[in-house]
């Protein structure tokens, strides 16, 4: 087959849109297009947007306007946008910025290659273009969400709930291990609600277990676990099997019971407190990651400060913090935005003082102590790697010296630590 026009796909917001875009990538090369990381070299560019926070939009809005202007300077012949921004916004867009040579929502794989001539390869699907280091992968296991939370559009964008066979994940995570990935990164709207609409069963432990059969798979990283009904077979298993890290990512958003109540989480301060010491309990040095929403609407200043304690009490590993954005068609949207912009940042930055003296605390009681680090690349005069508590791109990073000795990147290396910082280790191969 003639090689075709050359193809730069931009990607923004989460890991759940780097799966997308890799999949369309790998479609693209199968039907001859050739894949270029640089807009100014392609023909088309097709951007795959985030429409999750204020922010997001503006960012994917930029973007488009950004390829639009390349396309008018005759630097590249087409513009396609795609993805969460597309799917929620797609009339305002089209009429806002005509210059798009065409819109599609969220997994239109088969409507983008159509738009440009190719088809999709229904069969070769579940293989991808991986843009991450071929030796951590994300695994997306299900689309969408059926979770009412009043502040959230992902129901908008990508729909409800929906699990992706479990056979067909094995085949994707086995094509990945032997594309050389030794990491898997579990990802989903929300991942431990898998399975129920396959077979009334929550059976993410099933999964997991699975997965960890597969040759050349060493760690297995759960993110995205809802709290309010984490199946307690799922803390079992991650206990039980060496290839799942003891690390997990539970997005809990607020302590109040005023405020969950209002996002409609489903769960209450008491119970949040009850998981977190189940998880302590059974699985000892978990890693816990969490995130936190402030400015929420009806969040008065006693409610920060109920959060702020808990923060100080329950010492998280990782935390991230997002102050509110009002988002047209959930339902918080009637609640307005009283909270000033100013006061909203102010309490982020109060949070994340107190995340940042727990990091210290808590890296330094990693000193000469031992940790397995996964090498990913070179920085400066370090090899800069992660250990089971860092999960890719938003948590913390174990730097070993380059003077120590050659470390080949994507391997493993037995480590001790000898110093910190508030947010990363500084280690020696043993």
């Amino acid at each position: 087959m003639k090689t075709r026009e050359k193809v730069s796909v931009i990607t923004l917001g989460c890991s759940k849109n780097t799966v997308d875009s890799e999949r369309l990538m790998n479609q693209l090369r199968l039907n001859n297009f050739k894949l270029t990381d640089d807009p100014n070299k392609a023909e088309t560019v097709i951007i795959n947007t985030c429409g999750f926070i204020d922010a997001a939009k503006e960012e994917s809005v930029n973007t488009i306007l950004e390829a639009v202007a390349l396309k008018q300077k005759g630097k590249i012949k087409k513009v396609i946008v795609a993805g969460c921004l597309s799917e929620r916004y797609s009339e305002d867009l089209q009429k806002e910025i005509p210059e798009v040579d065409a819109y599609f929502g969220t997994e239109k794989y088969e409507g983008i290659l159509k738009q440009l001539g190719g088809e999709l390869k229904y069969n070769l699907l579940g293989e991808r273009f991986l843009t991450t280091p071929s030796h951590t992968a994300y695994l997306k296991i299900s689309e969408g969400c059926d979770h009412p939370c009043s502040f959230c559009a992902i129901p908008l964008m990508r729909g409800l709930h929906k699990s992706k066979p479990m056979d067909e994940l094995i085949k994707e995570a086995e094509f990945l291990a032997k594309n050389n990935t030794k990491e898997l990164v579990i990802i989903a709207q929300d991942t431990t609600d898998y399975g129920k609409d396959l077979n009334n069963k929550k059976n993410i432990g099933d999964l997991l277990n699975r997965l960890s059969g597969i040759n050349g798979i060493e760690w297995i990283r759960l993110m995205y676990a809802y709290p309010s009904k984490f199946p307690d077979s799922l803390i079992e298993v991650i206990a039980s099997n060496p290839k799942i890290l003891n690390y997990v990512d539970i997005p809990l958003q607020h302590i109040s019971n005023n405020v969950l109540k209002s996002m409609r989480r489903g769960v209450t301060a008491e119970r949040t407190r009850e998981l977190l010491h189940k998880l302590r309990d059974k699985i000892p040095g978990i890693t816990l990651r969490t995130t936190f929403i402030v400015g929420y609407p009806n969040e008065t200043e006693n409610d920060f400060n109920e959060l702020c304690s808990f923060v100080k009490e329950i010492e998280f590993d990782r935390i991230g913090v997002f102050t509110y954005s009002v988002e047209e068609n959930t339902s918080s949207f009637i609640l307005g935005n009283p909270v000033p912009e100013s006061l909203k940042q102010e309490r982020k930055d109060i949070l994340m003082g107190i995340q940042k003296d727990i990091s210290l605390m808590k890296n330094k009681n990693f000193v000469n102590k031992k940790l397995k680090v996964l090498v990913e690349r070179v920085e400066g005069d370090f090899y800069v790697g992660r250990s089971y508590r860092d999960a890719p791109e938003v948590d913390g990073e174990v730097l070993i010296p380059i003077k120590d000795r050659n470390l080949i990147e994507g391997n493993f290396y037995n480590t001790e630590v000898y110093d910190y910082d508030e947010y990363d280790l500084f280690a020696r191969v043993i």
